[in-house]
C-alpha cells in the first residue's frame, strides 16, 4: 500500500513545486498586481476597517452606490465550514494556490478515468497551464479561476457515481458541488452545468441501449441529493444574494423605454447587446492552437524588433517608441478588450486531434460534443441562431454576459481528450497498432496543415485590421499600417511555433509507435513540450514583472491632495468622482463614500438613475 501510493504523492509534490516555480516572486513576499483585485481592495476597504474595529459582519456598506448590501462584496459568515475546507485545499500562497487548484482537480480527474498516474501529471499540466486559466488570475479574476478550479473534482465525483461506485461518487460529488459553490461564481457553476447536463444525456442514451434505465434513475437521483446538500453548505450566502439578485442589474427592469427614447423589449435578464458584448470570432476560435493569430491582446508587448517601434522612433523619439510597443494594440478580434488569446497549446491540440482519429474512445462522444456545445455558443452574436434560442428559452442564461468565457468547458475538455487518446494508446497498440499509425499520421496532416495554412496563406488572406485603426491614423499618419505588418509578423512567428511543436509532438508519437523509446520517455517528452509550450505562452502575459511588493498590493491607493482636502470636510456627504466613470470605478471608495462603485451586479435602480438621468 505504500509504496501503491508514493508516485501519487510525488505527483501531487510536484505540482505544488511547478505552482510555485510559476509564480516564484510569492516566495519573496510578493503579491501579484491585479486588477480588479485592485478595485475590490477600494470596494472593500469600510467593511474590513469595520471587521477590525467591532470584530463583527456589517453586511452593509456606505462606501459604494450611494449604500448598498455589503454581503454583495465580502462577507464572512458564521460556520461556515466548506469555506474552512477550501482553505485546507489552497494551502500555498496566492496566487500559486489556484494553479495548484487546477493541476489538482485535474490530477485527480483523469487518475478516476484512466488509473495511470503519468498521463494525469500530464494532463494536470496541459489543463492548469492554458493560458485562459493563467491570464484570468493575472487581471484578477480570482472568483472565476476559484470556480473553474473545482470543474474537474465535480467532474470526478459525478463520472464516479455513473460509474457505479456511489458512496465514493456521492460524498465527492456533494462536497465539491459545495466548493463549487462557495467560490461564489454562479456563471461558471452554470456552465459547468452544462457540461454535466452533456454527459448526462450521453449516459441516459447508454442505459436505454443496455436497457438499464433503473440505474441511471439512481444516479440520477442521488446527484439530485448532493446538489442539494451542496446547496444546503452554502445557503447563508445564496439567500442574500438571491434577495439582491432581485435589486440588481441582473434582474429585469420595471421600465418601457431606454435611455434614447426607444421602446425597450421585455426581458427577465440582462440586455442582448450586454450579454453577446464579449462574442469570440470564428476566425479567433483557431486562438486556441495559434495564440497571436488575431493579434494576441490590446496591451502587447511587440519590443524594439517590430516595425511599430522603428516607425515611432523615427517620428516620437526612441523613449516614446519603446513606451508604446510594450502595450501595443496589436489585437484585431471581435471582442471590445482582449487581455490574452484563450491558447490551449499545439501540443494538447495535436494529442486531442489523434484522439478523435483513434475509433472506440467512450469518452469522445460526449466530450465533442460538450466542446462544440461550448464553441458555438462562445461565438454569442456571431452564431445568433443558437445564441438566440438559448437567452430565450434557457432558463437563466440571459442572467450571464461575457459568453466568450464559456470556452472554460473547452479549456477542460480538450486537455481530457489529448491524455484519452494517449490511455488508449498504450492499452490497445499491440493489437491495433496499424490503426494507431494511421491516426497518427491524420493528426499531423491535420494539426500541421492548419498551421502551414496560416503561415503561408494568413497574411494574404485576412485584412489585420482593427475598428480603432483609425484613431492611430489621427494620432500619427501611417501608424495604422506598421500596426497591420507588426500583426502579420505576429501571425507567421506563431503559426512556425505552433508547427514547430505539433512536428515535436508527432516526432514523439511516431518514436514510440516504431519501438524507438518507451512509454515512460514518450509521457516525460510529451511533459516537458506542454510545459515549454504553454508556459512560452503564458509568460507573455503574466510573469515575474506584475508582481509588486506586499504593502504596495495592500495599501494600493496613495492619498492624493484631493483626497486630503475633501476629507477636512466632517460633515455628512459623498463624492463623485468624475475624472473616471463612476459607475466603473471602486476606488473611490477606498478613502469616501462614493456616488459610484466597481461590481459585477450593481443596483439596478441607481444605475438606471445613472442612465437616465446622470
Amino acid at each position: 500500500m505504500y509504496k501503491k501510493y508514493i508516485p501519487y504523492l510525488i505527483s501531487i509534490i510536484a505540482l505544488a513545486i511547478v505552482s510555485l516555480a510559476y509564480f516564484s516572486p510569492v516566495l519573496e513576499g510578493k503579491k501579484l498586481y491585479q486588477s480588479d483585485i485592485v478595485q475590490f481592495k477600494g470596494m472593500s476597504k469600510q467593511i474590513v476597517d469595520y471587521r477590525k474595529q467591532y470584530g463583527e459582519e456589517p453586511y452593509w456598506t456606505d462606501a459604494a452606490f450611494s449604500g448598498m448590501p455589503a454581503y454583495a462584496v465580502s462577507a464572512y459568515y458564521p460556520h461556515d465550514y466548506i469555506k474552512k475546507l477550501d482553505k485546507l485545499i489552497r494551502f500555498l500562497p496566492a496566487p500559486a494556490d489556484f494553479l495548484f487548484l487546477y493541476f489538482a482537480g485535474f490530477f485527480l480527474l483523469i487518475l478516476l478515468l484512466f488509473k495511470d498516474w503519468k498521463i494525469a501529471l500530464l494532463g494536470a499540466l496541459g489543463f492548469g497551464l492554458s493560458t485562459y486559466l493563467i491570464i484570468i488570475i493575472g487581471v484578477g479574476h480570482n472568483s472565476k479561476a476559484h470556480a473553474i478550479g473545482y470543474f474537474p473534482w465535480v467532474f470526478a465525483g459525478v463520472i464516479l457515481l455513473f460509474k457505479r461506485k456511489y458512496f465514493t461518487g456521492f460524498v465527492l460529488t456533494t462536497i465539491a458541488a459545495g466548493l463549487e459553490i462557495a467560490t461564489g461564481h454562479i456563471q461558471m457553476a452554470y456552465y459547468l452545468f452544462l457540461m454535466l447536463l452533456v454527459y448526462v444525456l450521453y449516459s441516459f442514451v447508454q442505459s436505454i441501449k443496455s436497457k438499464n434505465i433503473r440505474g441511471f434513475l439512481l444516479n440520477i437521483g442521488l446527484l439530485a441529493v448532493s446538489g442539494i446538500l451542496a446547496v444546503a453548505m452554502n445557503a447563508n450566502r445564496l439567500l442574500p444574494t438571491r434577495e439582491y439578485a432581485a435589486e440588481s442589474t441582473r434582474s429585469a427592469g420595471e421600465l418601457h423605454y431606454t435611455p434614447d427614447g426607444k421602446k425597450r423589449t421585455a426581458s427577465s435578464g440582462l440586455s442582448y447587446d450586454y450579454i453577446t458584448e464579449y462574442s469570440y470570432g470564428l476566425l479567433e476560435t483557431f486562438n486556441l492552437f495559434i495564440p497571436r493569430l488575431t493579434g494576441g491582446s490590446n496591451a502587447e508587448n511587440i519590443g524594439k524588433d517590430s516595425r511599430t517601434y522603428r516607425f515611432l522612433r523615427d517620428k516620437i523619439g526612441a523613449s516614446q517608441a519603446r513606451s508604446f510597443v510594450q502595450t501595443a494594440p496589436m489585437y484585431w478580434g471581435d471582442q471590445p478588450i482582449v487581455a490574452a488569446p484563450a491558447y490551449i497549446g499545439a501540443v494538447m491540440i495535436f494529442l486531442m486531434v489523434f484522439a478523435l482519429f483513434i475509433p472506440g474512445i467512450k469518452e469522445k462522444n460526449w466530450a465533442v460534443a460538450g466542446i462544440v456545445l461550448a464553441l458555438l455558443l462562445s461565438w454569442g452574436k456571431n452564431f445568433p441562431v443558437i445564441t438566440d434560442f438559448f437567452i430565450r428559452y434557457v432558463p437563466l442564461y440571459n442572467k450571464f454576459r461575457a459568453v466568450s468565457s464559456i470556452q472554460v468547458i473547452v479549456e477542460l475538455l480538450i486537455p481530457l481528450l489529448a491524455v484519452a487518446g494517449l490511455y488508449h494508446l498504450f492499452s490497445n497498440e499491440k493489437e491495433n497498432l496499424h490503426i494507431y499509425r494511421k491516426a497518427w499520421l491524420r493528426s499531423l496532416y491535420v494539426t500541421g496543415g492548419i498551421a502551414l495554412f496560416f503561415l503561408l496563406l494568413g497574411p494574404s488572406w485576412f485584412t489585420f485590421e482593427s475598428p480603432r485603426d483609425a484613431n492611430y491614423d489621427q494620432m500619427l499618419k501611417g501608424l495604422s499600417s506598421v500596426l497591420r505588418a507588426d500583426r502579420i509578423r505576429l501571425l507567421r512567428a506563431d503559426s512556425l511555433r505552433s508547427l514547430l511543436f505539433v512536428l515535436g509532438a508527432g516526432a514523439g508519437i511516431g518514436l514510440y509507435l516504431y519501438r524507438k523509446i518507451n512509454r515512460n520517455i514518450l509521457v516525460g517528452f510529451l511533459a516537458v513540450l506542454v510545459l515549454v509550450d504553454l508556459t512560452g505562452v503564458d509568460r507573455r502575459y503574466v510573469n515575474k514583472d506584475d508582481f509588486i511588493p506586499a504593502s504596495t498590493m495592500d495599501k494600493p491607493f496613495k492619498m492624493s491632495n484631493i483626497d486630503k482636502e475633501i476629507l477636512k470636510d466632517k460633515t455628512r456627504y459623498r463624492v463623485g468622482n468624475f475624472t473616471t466613470d463612476p459607475l466603473n470605478d471602486g476606488t473611490t471608495s477606498y478613502y469616501h463614500l462614493s456616488i459610484g462603485g466597481y461590481h459585477a451586479a450593481k443596483p439596478r435602480r441607481y444605475q438606471e438613475l445613472f442612465d437616465y438621468q446622470v
